[in-house]
């Protein structure tokens, strides 16, 4: 019988979904109901745009600034430490760090979806 409560060590994390310029861990994927892990955007990076598929995304900042692009909106939303992020399901984004620091963001999705899926950037919105 397995233990009712599992503990992961940060050490234990493992590579998960790479979308150029972030860095996500997995600490538990479970029977396609839950994905939780952690990601690290680099000082001045900006990420590919992705989506992640059927799976609705929280994501709780950590240290740093996670600074959010997505289809349709012109311009940016950022959160900080202590804040959290909704992506809903099928939400084509991107992330970036605007501080010369890194920023870390721990991220729970709930869903079977696949947990990203890299695409090309979207269509400026309309009016551009």
């Amino acid at each position: 019988m397995s233990d009712p409560i599992r503990v992961l060590r940060a050490h234990d994390l493992v590579p998960a979904d790479p979308t150029p310029g972030m860095d996500r861990q997995r600490a538990f994927e479970l029977a396609g109901r839950l994905w939780a892990g952690q990601v690290e955007t680099a000082p001045g990076t900006t990420s590919g745009w992705h989506h992640h598929d059927s799976n609705e995304s929280c994501l709780y900042v950590v240290r740093g600034i996670l600074r959010l692009e997505f289809e349709g909106y012109d311009g940016h939303v950022d959160a900080g430490p202590g804040d959290f992020v909704h992506v809903p399901a099928h939400t084509v984004h991107r992330e970036s760090n605007p501080t010369d620091e890194p920023s870390l963001a721990v991220i729970a999705r709930a869903g079977a979806g696949i947990p990203t899926v890299n695409v090309d950037e979207p269509p400026p919105p309309h009016g551009h």
